[in-house]
């Protein structure tokens, strides 16, 4: 007995959660990770016992099995487009459309970059720009667009919040992105805007028990001072989790959370501030577990 007649059963399943609520809409690689969590069903452990899980299926066997559906699952996003070309006259992200030329000329609070152009797609095609009031853009499409740095500028206190891989080119992405903003450089953020990570990080993997992977053995590059001596060894030890392995809604839930809840947005102040202001000094913050 072969494994397809299972894994097409199994892929109707997971076409299903990841489309929902509401039919929204996913990248081919959350797709995977639902079809994971369908074959394994190891994530629905308490979640006061941190560990992560290894894939139960290859991607490869994935792809064959998704090759003859992909047409029956509408909720499927396309491959994005390839990075927008540079040089002086290439339109950068978050250029001002024609038809809307005042778009950026109030102040912006907030910005989300993400590592993932797949993530940036798949947030921009369920909406969360409009719900969470808040442009997203990818990080290879960096230096962003001048209206849109007057823009944050002009807001004063502004937030640039980075969404990435609980990897070492995640961290690398995030530290790029603040390095560029301290220095004034053009590559990330416009200088004196906040600039924050949102995650992923080890122990939000652990937590919600998402399947990992592996890359290169023996990473040394510099980690932010929040991490756990445990997370130091995870990523040491050459152990990745890719975003998309979080559940669509999860992390739409999550970052409209996130994003709504920084300290532009006047959040009620509680008896864990002192300690949430520290885990944000660190770059990073607990997401909900709930």
């Amino acid at each position: 007995m072969t494994l397809r007649p299972l894994l097409d059963g199994a892929l109707t399943v997971a076409a299903a959660r990841a489309g929902a609520p509401g039919g929204l809409r996913y990248t081919e690689r959350q797709l995977y990770y639902e079809l994971c969590r369908v074959l394994q069903p190891l994530h629905a452990g308490p979640r006061r016992i941190p560990y992560t899980l290894a894939p139960p299926v290859r991607y490869a066997r994935f792809a064959a099995a998704l090759a003859a559906r992909r047409e029956e699952l509408p909720g499927l996003l396309p491959a994005p487009p390839a990075p927008r070309p540079a040089g002086p006259g290439a339109a950068r992200p978050g250029a001002a459309d024609a038809a809307e030329p005042d778009l950026y000329d109030y102040g912006l609070p907030r910005l989300l970059v993400c590592q993932s152009r797949e993530i940036t797609a798949m947030l921009l095609a369920n909406d969360l720009h409009l719900e969470a009031a808040c442009p997203i853009v990818a990080a290879g499409d960096l230096p962003l667009d001048a209206r849109l740095v007057a823009a944050l500028e002009r807001a004063g206190g502004a937030v640039v919040h980075v969404l990435h891989d609980a990897s070492p080119s995640g961290l690398a992405c995030f530290e790029e992105v603040r390095a560029a903003n301290r220095e004034g450089g053009t590559a990330g953020a416009p200088q004196g805007v906040r600039v924050r990570s949102m995650g992923l990080v080890p122990r939000h993997a652990a937590t919600l028990h998402l399947t990992s992977g592996r890359g290169p053995h023996g990473y040394r590059g510099p980690l932010p001072a929040g991490l756990r001596p445990e997370e130091r060894a995870w990523l040491g030890s050459g152990r990745t989790i890719e975003l998309a392995a979080v559940a669509p809604a999860r992390l739409l839930h999550t970052v409209i959370r996130q994003v709504r809840g920084d300290g532009t947005a006047g959040p009620r102040r509680t008896p864990l501030r002192r300690r949430v202001r520290t885990a944000r000094g660190s770059g990073f913050l607990s997401w909900p577990t709930g």
